[in-house]
């Protein structure tokens, strides 16, 4: 969501994730720009759903996790995404979990009809409004600010009504040791269900996240069939997930 970002309005929301609330003033002299600039830049970030205004001042709209999410790897999730979505036809019936990668796959979905989401990600509302074409289900549950996700027994309880074609999903890391793994225990529970809530699960993770390991495992990759990943990817690893069985799609 940061893509298309001026350099500015990137540092202000550095800034204003620092959490010191700073005013108007402080972050123009901060920048060495005028008030009216920073008031311009206030209003196109707040256009583009990053922040929320206050008199005087500003504040993120999302949680630092996710704005920090969103800062990298900014070119390649969109390619992953755009490979994503074009996976998708006329009349698909899909579920996307929360993640910064997997919630970019609706902004590529333009031109295609009645596709159906089920998802528990607040991050692709952004998309979904200004695409009249996609009905979007958005399951219950208890709200997680830091992954702008609903997670937990209603969540679950509420997949379950679904079965869909495909299963885009991200990680917090993954590898062929490992498998998929995450920091949230309730996060994990999602992918699950929504792994056998659908007929083909697909992998959205960029390059960087090979090799890391998460504290909870979600899934081997075993049960993947088909990772999209940017080709930082080392060419042995990629040559060893093919190996496996797994497809693995390069963008």
């Amino acid at each position: 969501m940061n893509a298309g970002l001026t350099e500015r309005e990137k540092k202000i929301l550095h800034i204003l994730m620092e959490g010191k609330n700073p005013s108007v003033n402080e972050i123009s002299d901060l920048l060495q720009v005028s008030k009216v600039t920073i008031r311009s830049d206030f209003s196109s970030l707040e256009e583009k759903g990053l922040i929320v205004r206050t008199r005087g001042g500003a504040f993120p709209a999302f949680h630092p996790d996710i704005l920090e999410s969103q800062k990298n790897a900014i070119e390649e999730k969109h390619s992953i995404a755009k490979a994503a979505a074009a996976m998708i036809h006329d009349g698909d019936t899909v579920m996307i979990n929360d993640g910064t990668t997997s919630s970019l796959i609706p902004k590529y979905l333009l031109g295609k009809r009645d596709i159906h989401i089920v998802t528990n990600s607040t991050l692709l509302f952004t998309y979904a409004r200004i695409n009249p074409s996609l009905n979007l289900t958005l399951v219950g549950g208890t709200f997680q600010p830091s992954s702008e996700a609903l997670v937990g027994p209603v969540s679950l309880v509420d997949l379950e009504n679904f079965h869909v074609k495909y299963a885009f999903v991200g990680t917090s890391g993954f590898s062929l040791e490992t498998g998929m793994t995450t920091h949230l225990v309730e996060g994990a529970e999602i992918i699950k269900k929504m792994n056998q809530q659908a007929e083909h699960i697909i992998l959205t993770a960029d390059s960087t996240k090979y090799g890391k390991n998460g504290f909870v495992k979600i899934l081997s990759l075993d049960h993947l069939d088909t990772i999209i990943c940017d080709s930082g990817l080392d060419d042995s690893v990629a040559t060893r997930i093919r190996e496996s069985g797994t497809e693995l799609k390069l963008v």
